[in-house]
């Protein structure tokens, strides 16, 4: 309702953008990986933020981060999209790929969400084929190494530091897996001792004291059924 230009609408524009600006940081957090830094991701992303407020209207009934966070991250996107191919892919991809976050853009808004590939299809007459072709061709237009620094502000060193890594606990999943109907074979008593002390982390003594037997009794059968399990698991394997 103000009029633009003066120095009321200067006044609540700014302060939206600085009330807002926790919307460009998240979506820049996306792209922490690559190798620009991050204030330039920020202030690219801060740059859709103030589109997205000149275009959000009240009566459309969306929330505005819900309306602003495509403007920003295809913001961001079309700065990196200036940026140097790591990758020769042919021009017809590069075009196409372009073409695609254009699209992808504009469908957004109308929206309110991601579009599918079929409707980017649809909405550029061409084949889901070719969209599908288009954005793997996006994953070519720049790389990092493993070795790079993360952001300051996060708490990996680099790159690398991301990677996946192995997991040794894994091979304990074919035991557990193993032992799930072992232990359901079991006299209901030796399941509660098993509970009660690798479940509820209660001692001998105190699992005879629940169960009204002696803290000798409660060694006896519990050696017992681990033996037990142990020999269903040896001949398993």
């Amino acid at each position: 309702e103000l009029e633009e230009g003066t120095h009321e609408y200067a006044y609540v524009r700014n302060t939206l953008v600085e009330l807002n600006l926790a919307l460009v940081k998240f979506a820049a957090g996306r792209f922490a990986s690559r190798s620009e830094p991050m204030e330039d991701i920020v202030q690219v992303g801060t740059i859709g933020l103030i589109k997205a407020i000149d275009r959000f209207e009240l009566s459309r009934g969306v929330e505005f981060p819900t309306f602003a966070m495509p403007t920003i991250i295809g913001e961001i996107k079309r700065f990196f999209r200036d940026t140097s191919w790591s990758v020769h892919v042919p021009r017809r991809l590069q075009e196409l790929r372009i073409t695609l976050a254009r699209a992808g853009d504009e469908l957004a808004q109308r929206l309110d969400r991601s579009p599918t590939v079929a409707e980017l299809a649809q909405e550029l007459g061409i084949s889901e084929e070719e969209v599908v072709e288009g954005m793997a061709a996006s994953n070519a237009y720049t790389a990092s190494s493993i070795d790079a620094q993360a952001d300051e502000e996060d708490g990996e060193n680099s790159l690398a530091d991301r990677l996946g890594y192995e997991d040794h606990g894994i091979s304990g999943i074919e035991y557990i897996a193993s032992l799930k109907p072992m232990i359901a074979s079991l006299p209901s008593r030796e399941r509660q001792i098993l509970s009660l002390r690798f479940v509820s982390g209660m001692t001998q003594s105190e699992i005879g004291q629940e169960l009204g037997i002696s803290q000798m009794h409660v060694s006896r059968l519990l050696t017992r059924t681990l033996a037990r399990l142990r020999r269903g698991l040896t001949l398993e394997e």
